[in-house]
């Protein structure tokens, strides 16, 4: 099928892109970046230039539906968070291709952290304790050390700090303030010990078809897993079906949670694929999974899926770079680092790569070693690559205003 990516610049947008064109799928990116991660990659057919989602979101969602409108594709694939802007005109992209996503106030609801913090109290699911305030004056009268602080809306750690001090919450506080997130709640939950992972699943109008989870052995740039470890989790399955069921979800849809003695507590969800490569590796193709329910015209066609394999290990060598890099690495251990990746020796010998399978695409070497060449020549320049892939393809408060301003509220009023 030909198959349009909403994004290239991603992580999860990458491993899309390996994962469909395994599967014989002719895979078109857009992005803002003509040099984004998703481009170096011999599976991609055609890149589109298009305005960023961040800064013009309508110039964005013009350019989409006149690319649509021109060239016939089969499945539109909303592989980051542009999904918040596609759910709240589906009929408009419905009549020009398919799509999996659910109704536009579910998907508001999975999206934003307030609301998903409801959710689960609705459901009575695990989550740490935690407290909603509308401004960041309040935030001295909730906190308790050590805690974690959360804007309502925030992506690869964005708008997330970690507070341990008076002088933690100072800055935070200013942080909060200097980009006006107190415009929407604040979440000030208690921190909690454990081991961090991540469950990914993908619905069909509520029904949950596949899962697969994971947890994170080795911390990357931003908070995300650098090396991952595939698990079993029947009690987070149990969950997830839950959490489908409730909001009617059609398409994918990921939780990130702390496991603890009692059980999982759930931080985060993300209502979309992220890095769907490791499941592949583990026997589930979530990836093409989702093309098939995006292709289910309603007539239930898309059976439940056999689990992923558990006990298997994978990495993403940039990540493990710029996350060791980002913790004070020096040249000396990033250059060890970089030869136990190439010849898989220490903890990868026996783990798999899944963001740039050079192997597989030839093509997927060139980011990676040109990361590795730039943290070689400065190891402190770690978190501004990291931050590349947080550009114009992301939402922010104000996108998000301006799309329920013009086209949600304009849409109800007609």
């Amino acid at each position: 099928m030909r198959i349009l990516l909403s994004e290239g610049s991603s992580t999860s947008a990458r491993e899309a892109i390996t994962a469909l064109g395994i599967g014989g799928h002719d895979v078109e990116v857009c992005d803002p970046n003509p040099y984004c991660l998703g481009r170096f990659s011999r599976f991609v057919s055609r890149f589109h230039r298009c305005p960023g989602l961040r800064d013009h979101p309508l110039a964005y969602l013009s350019f989409m539906l006149d690319l649509l409108s021109g060239r016939r594709f089969d499945v539109l694939l909303p592989i980051h968070e542009q999904g918040y802007l596609f759910c709240a005109v589906q009929d408009r992209i419905g009549a020009l291709t398919r799509v999996a996503l659910p109704a536009f106030e579910s998907y508001r609801r999975a999206h934003s952290k307030a609301g998903f913090h409801d959710l689960l109290n609705e459901l009575g699911l695990p989550q740490p304790h935690t407290q909603l305030v509308a401004e960041p004056d309040r935030l001295p009268d909730v906190a308790r050390f050590p805690c974690v602080v959360k804007t309502a809306i925030g992506t690869a750690s964005r708008g997330t700090w970690l507070v341990r001090s008076t002088a933690d919450l100072a800055e935070a506080s200013a942080a909060l303030r200097s980009v006006g997130s107190f415009a929407d709640l604040i979440l000030v939950q208690d921190f909690v010990s454990g081991e961090v992972e991540h469950a990914q699943a993908v619905f069909r109008r509520g029904e949950l078809l596949a899962m697969h989870a994971y947890r994170r052995i080795v911390e990357g740039a931003g908070g995300g897993p650098a090396v991952k470890e595939s698990v079993s989790r029947p009690a987070v399955e149990s969950h997830m079906r839950r959490i489908g069921q409730r909001l009617a979800w059609h398409g994918a849809l990921s939780v990130d949670y702390v496991l603890t003695g009692a059980g999982p507590l759930y931080i985060d969800c993300n209502p979309r694929l992220v890095e769907p490569m490791s499941a592949l590796l583990c026997g589930l193709d979530l990836a093409g999974l989702l093309v098939r329910v995006s292709c289910d015209a309603g007539n239930a066609g898309v059976a439940p899926v056999s689990p992923s394999k558990a006990g298997l290990r994978t990495h993403l060598a940039m990540q493990v770079l710029l996350g060791a890099a980002a913790r004070g690495a020096s040249r000396r251990e990033l250059l060890a680092e970089c030869w136990q990746l190439c010849v898989r020796q220490g903890s990868y010998s026996n783990s798999e790569e899944e963001l740039t399978p050079v192997g597989t695409d030839w093509m997927s070497a060139g980011p990676v070693i040109t990361s590795a060449l730039l943290l070689l020549t400065n190891p402190n320049w770690a978190g501004s690559l990291a931050k590349r892939g947080w550009g114009d393809h992301l939402l922010t408060l104000k996108t998000i205003q301006i799309i329920e301003n013009e086209l949600v509220l304009n849409r109800s009023s007609t």
